[in-house]
């Protein structure tokens, strides 16, 4: 993964509460280990599924805000990936941590609720510059808030394409595959994407230290 430097790669931030779907600690005392979740999800248990949605859903929000262009937009994609969540828990083989498969699942409804709104959402090339971005600017200096402004005012498909590779770790070749663009173009919208994202910054205020 040739990484763009961006902060917390693991873990996004939490982003700050902004309604119903920003879920709070659980109340409980009860709190559940991961499989003691997943086995009581499984057998319908409402503690471990409101557990479940409430350990991970702030998480899972702030991922979500990266995709879409809208607090309302990342809230759709958020409920949608929780039903599938919970729909096809039974299929999860716990070969990896439970965060990092409902992170996948966050993922692929973001890519669903693109591929939905498209035609909405058309840019022309012209209007991203063909000049690469320096290898040497990284993102890591800026604070979160910043850079997750400026990333949501890419169009949709390099915003994907900066998601895909910059965070998410996917190569080209399979962002290509997702996306149903070639490897070259996937590319050159990553290195557009890096251009805009890096002339934008540096009209902000100087990087955090």
């Amino acid at each position: 993964m040739s990484a763009a430097a961006w902060p917390a790669l693991a873990n996004d931030p939490v982003p700050p509460a902004t309604g119903p779907l920003t879920a709070s600690r659980p109340n409980s005392s009860a709190v559940l280990s991961e499989e003691e979740l997943i086995d009581g999800c499984l057998q319908g248990r409402q503690l471990a599924q409101k557990q479940l949605y409430e350990r991970y859903a702030a998480r899972m929000m702030a991922v979500c805000l990266r995709y879409a262009q809208t607090t309302f937009e990342a809230e759709d994609v958020l409920q949608e990936g929780f039903v599938t969540v919970f729909r096809t828990l039974a299929g999860f083989r716990r070969e990896c941590p439970l965060e990092f498969w409902i992170r996948r699942i966050m993922v692929n409804a973001a890519l669903r609720q693109h591929r939905r709104n498209a035609p909405l959402v058309a840019v022309s090339d012209g209007d991203y510059p063909e000049t690469l971005a320096s290898d040497e600017f990284t993102f890591s200096s800026y604070a979160y808030g910043e850079l997750l402004n400026v990333v949501q005012e890419l169009a949709p498909r390099y915003r994907l394409v900066f998601n895909l590779y910059a965070i998410e770790g996917y190569t080209h070749r399979e962002i290509g595959e997702m996306l149903e663009i070639s490897e070259g173009t996937s590319k050159s919208q990553y290195s557009r994407a890096r251009v805009v994202l890096q002339n934008k910054l540096a009209r902000l205020q100087p990087p955090t230290k």
